[in-house]
């Protein structure tokens, strides 16, 4: 399901970094986890980044022998069954036995019937290199398929850092072990990758070589349904049925040569050289170009992760937003990975085509309207980039138009990840409202409360928490003493009224379903002489991928799981309790509350968030294919929500598009303002 991308620190991506000409990918197991797998079995390492390769090249000498170094090997590998065949020994397909083809090999479900055996001199054209990093290695195809849509007929040779001296076109005979690689990790939710390693190989001097024509995945290809069901379970040994289901027929086509032409980008390029596409232009689409994600059933089948072989030196991997084209043939093999899925490996990248998205802007509140907006600076400190402050304060000062209240999330403290026990952000966010200054904004005050070391999750040492930005010439804040990192907030009635015990104060803090995660803040605030409480969420993560975050859409188990929900729903029921303490007192009480929610406006926290009355989503009066502010894995959605008690009437709700459709980012979330005239 979409969800952010793997964050082992709840918030900071940890996408591996894809290397330049001269560098490699992701880095190679530690020796430790080497020494536990290898008593089992031999196996291939972490899937690498999107990125360069180096030219390929001929075969110099006659026969190549690949081996795998202790290094190499990791607890990836799936565990071989009981009755496997050593790698190397006798078995129903050893040396002493036929060839068998890729299509023997791969199979008809997830799994290769031949898993743990060894085969040998198994026919193929090589139609991609992948010669960087520690997982290098070569894709090679049949030219002579079977008749089974199921089969694939293309296959991944694992060769790990030693370079594999073959090139596109080449014409062979490989023989070697038969594994499956899960990326991730063998608890992760993701499916596996047939290969062959420990493998070595010569010319096929029989062969015809040249590349053999690549499968056009479109609309009328890539079927609608996306997953079978499988009631919770894996799929992985289901037969696979390419005509009813997009995974199953992106499966079907693993490590073959595949083709897209003239697509749209729905997920802008990212900083490890890889962007999403649409098959289907029709699927979905938003108003600017991206595919909107609406529902859990909405999985959205056209999507396509592109990454490129292509070495970036000589062919830079394109800078494009979302709405953009590529032009022409893209095509090389289908590969799959942890971080979306099945990829395809560019041997053939199309022309950029760039169609022009622009940031958008909001306009100016009126004098007697109440502007409130959200804002994930993510993962901001004093040791972010200086440009990283001055596009915030851009953002806020020209895109928002100086909102009167901001909630902030993933502020972090003054010392940022480095992990010396320093709680304090005023340092953090002195800096902020400063260049929000400079940028022509208002004199920002801020009130926050600083959390317990290493209490709230995110990044290690970060001590990331959310605060409020306000304009003390347009609002004013009511301060109360008492408000700390473990002490709860409580609403009193004073005067007929409520009002906080402690302002800012934090709701409920040592409740358990805040273990690790950041405490929502509570503030009290007048407007025009309307008191107006504020309070400033971000709800824990999905994590991605192992078995406490949400499973992966394009994964194994199907429906997956969403593993992290229970948490939210019930950090949800303690904001909504606090709302409609809120409403006991005065049940026309003007209350919002607005952040980094981390889950979708049909999930079960949202539904718990509004349980009641006590909140609405005003967003839900913006066209359905304009609800969204952050975009993941080519699918754009909702996480960032401001939500209103019935108190503050209609409100006037925008999202203002200026970072998650754009290469070039000041965050990954968009932000959102609410207007609001108190009556």
């Amino acid at each position: 399901m979409p969800a952010r991308p793997d964050r082992p620190f709840g918030e900071a991506p940890t996408a591996p970094t894809a290397p330049t000409a001269a560098t490699t990918a992701r880095t190679a197991p530690t020796a430790a986890t080497a020494a536990t797998a290898a008593t089992t079995a031999p196996a291939a390492p972490p899937a690498p980044a999107a990125g360069p390769a180096r030219p390929g090249r001929s075969s110099r000498r006659s026969f190549r022998t690949a081996t795998l170094t202790v290094g190499a090997v990791c607890s990836t590998l799936l565990a071989l069954p009981a009755s496997a065949a050593t790698p190397g020994g006798p078995g129903p397909h050893s040396a002493a036995a036929a060839p068998v083809r890729i299509h023997d090999i791969q199979g008809t479900t997830r799994l290769s019937p031949l898993q743990g055996e060894r085969v040998s001199e198994v026919p193929g054209v090589v139609t991609g290199v992948r010669d960087f990093g520690t997982a290098r290695g070569f894709w090679m195809q049949d030219p002579r398929p079977d008749d089974d849509p199921a089969t694939s007929e293309g296959i991944f040779v694992f060769t790990g850092r030693q370079s594999p001296e073959v090139a596109p076109g080449d014409a062979l005979r490989v023989s070697g072990d038969v594994t499956e690689f899960r990326p991730g990790g063998q608890d992760s939710g993701h499916q596996s990758v047939t290969q062959l390693t420990g493998a070595e190989w010569r010319p096929d001097g029989a062969a015809r070589g040249g590349l053999p024509a690549p499968v056009r995945l479109d609309a009328g290809s890539v079927p609608e349904r996306y997953a079978p069901e499988a009631g919770g379970g894996s799929i992985e040994n289901s037969r696979l049925r390419p005509g009813r289901y997009a995974l199953d027929r992106y499966e079907s086509l693993e490590g073959m040569r595949v083709s897209v032409r003239d697509v749209r980008v729905t997920g802008p390029s990212t900083k490890h050289h890889e962007l999403w596409v649409t098959t289907d232009p029709r699927q979905n689409p938003t108003p600017r170009g991206g595919t909107f994600y609406g529902s859990y059933e909405q999985q959205n089948s056209a999507r396509l992760k592109v990454s490129s072989l292509l070495p970036l030196d000589t062919h830079p991997f394109p800078q494009a937003n979302v709405g953009d084209g590529l032009g022409g043939v893209s095509e090389g093999p289908l590969d799959y990975d942890k971080f979306g899925g099945y990829t395809l490996r560019a041997t053939t990248l199309g022309r950029h085509q760039d169609r022009g998205l622009e940031r958008e802007r909001t306009r100016a509140q009126h004098r007697d309207e109440l502007s409130v907006a959200t804002y994930n600076v993510e993962n901001l400190s004093p040791a972010s980039e200086p440009a990283k402050f001055e596009r915030l304060a851009e953002g806020l000062v020209t895109h928002l138009s100086s909102p009167d209240i901001v909630t902030v999330e993933e502020v972090q403290d003054d010392s940022g990840p480095e992990d010396d026990g320093t709680v304090g952000a005023d340092g953090t966010l002195r800096r902020l409202t400063d260049e929000i200054r400079a940028a022509g904004g208002p004199a920002y005050a801020w009130q926050q409360i600083d959390p317990e070391d290493g209490a709230d999750g995110g990044q290690p040492g970060g001590n990331i928490r959310v605060a409020f930005l306000y304009n003390p010439e347009r609002v004013s804040f009511t301060e109360r003493a008492g408000g700390d990192a473990t002490s709860p907030v409580r609403v009193e009635e004073r005067d007929g009224a409520p009002a906080l015990s402690a302002s800012p104060g934090r709701i409920a803090p040592q409740d358990p379903a805040w273990e690790a995660g950041r405490k929502p803040l509570a503030g009290e605030f007048a407007f025009r002489g309307r008191k107006v409480f504020v309070v400033a969420n971000h709800f824990s993560s999905k994590g991605g991928g192992d078995l406490k975050g949400d499973q992966p859409m394009e994964g194994r188990f199907q429906p997956p799981a969403r593993h992290s929900e229970p948490q939210r729903i019930e950090q949800a029921k303690l904001v909504n309790s606090f709302v409609r303490d809120v409403r006991k007192i005065d049940k026309d009480a003007l209350v919002v509350a607005g952040g980094d929610f981390n889950d979708f406006p049909f999930s079960p926290a949202l539904d718990a968030l509004r349980s009641g009355g006590a909140l609405t989503s005003p967003m839900d009066r913006l066209p359905a294919n304009e609800r969204y502010g952050y975009v993941f894995n080519g699918n754009s959605q909702t996480l960032d929500h401001l939500l209103t008690s019935p108190g503050a009437g209609r409100p006037e709700y925008d999202i203002v598009h200026l970072n998650a459709e754009f290469a070039d980012q000041s965050s990954d979330h968009d932000p959102s303002v609410i207007r609001i005239r108190p009556h």
